[in-house]
C-alpha cells in the first residue's frame, strides 16, 4: 500500500531563553534546524506579557532556516497563539489553519494545520492541572474529529505514562520518544505525539546533544510518521 512519510518536530523552545538565562534566538534555531523535520510544532514562542512579541524575529527565521512561519497570531505581532507556533518546509502547502480555545486555570490553546494530502497537525501547550489537560484534549478531540488523520504534538505537560490521557484513547495511539524535561537532567516525558488511526510511527527520537541541552528546559523531539491513504 501506497504510503508517504513525513517528520514531524516538536519543541518548547522556553522563549528561546536558555538554561544560561541568556536569551539567544540563534541557539534555538540551530537546536530546530537539527530537527531535520517538515512540520514543527513550538511551544513558548512569544514573550509571556504585553504584546507577546515574538522570542524569534520573523526575518531571523526566513534567513536561517529553510521553513516559513505558519500565521496563527491574532495580533499581527506574535509568531503563535497562545505560545503555539508552526514552522512548515518550504514548499509544503498549507490548506487551513484554525485556532482552538483551551479553558482552564490559565489561557491556553491550540492550532490546527491542514495539509494539502489530507493530513491535520495539531500543536499544543497543555496546562498544568490535569483537570485542566482533559478538558483541553476533549477539546482538540472535538475539533479534529472530522479529520481522519491527526498528528498531535507538544509539551502534554503529564508526568504520567497513563493516567490524564483518556480522552485520546478511542482515536489515537501516544507516543513519548523518550524523557524531555529538565534538559539538564531529564527525568520526565511531557513532551509526545499523538497519532490518529491512518498514521504509522516509523521512528521517533529526542535531540539530546550539547546544544538542546544548553538552549532550553525541555528537549526538543521528532517523530517519522506514515501516512497512508483513506480507504472509504
Amino acid at each position: 500500500m501506497y504510503e508517504k512519510t513525513i517528520r514531524i518536530g516538536s519543541y518548547n523552545m522556553r522563549k528561546a531563553r536558555g538554561l544560561d538565562q541568556r536569551r539567544r534566538p540563534d541557539r534555538t534555531l540551530q537546536v530546530i534546524n537539527s530537527l531535520d523535520a517538515d512540520v514543527v510544532a513550538l511551544q513558548e514562542a512569544d514573550k509571556r506579557l504585553g504584546a507577546r512579541h515574538p522570542a524569534i524575529p520573523r526575518k531571523m527565521i526566513e534567513a536561517e532556516t529553510d521553513y516559513q512561519l505558519v500565521e496563527v497570531s491574532h495580533n499581527e505581532i506574535s509568531l503563535g497563539w497562545h505560545g503555539n507556533a508552526i514552522l512548515v518546509r518550504k514548499g509544503i502547502k498549507v490548506i487551513d489553519v484554525q485556532r482552538i480555545d483551551l479553558t482552564g486555570l490559565e489561557p491556553r490553546g491550540a492550532v490546527r494545520l491542514d495539509l494539502a494530502g489530507g493530513l491535520s497537525v495539531v500543536a499544543t501547550h497543555l496546562g498544568l492541572r490535569r483537570r485542566d489537560r482533559i478538558v483541553q484534549l476533549d477539546a482538540i478531540c472535538a475539533a479534529t474529529a472530522d479529520c481522519r488523520r491527526t498528528v498531535i504534538a507538544g509539551d502534554f505537560n503529564e508526568w504520567s505514562a497513563q493516567g490524564g490521557l483518556e480522552p485520546l484513547a478511542e482515536r489515537f495511539a501516544i507516543h513519548s520518544p523518550g524523557r524531555t524535561f529538565h534538559a539538564r537532567r531529564p527525568v520526565a516525558g511531557l513532551d509526545r505525539f499523538a497519532l490518529s488511526q491512518g498514521l504509522h510511527l516509523h521512528d521517533a527520537g529526542v535531540v539530546q546533544d550539547a546544544l538542546a541541552r544548553r538552549a532550553s528546559d525541555h528537549l526538543p523531539i521528532w517523530a517519522n510518521v506514515a501516512v497512508y491513504p483513506v480507504v472509504a
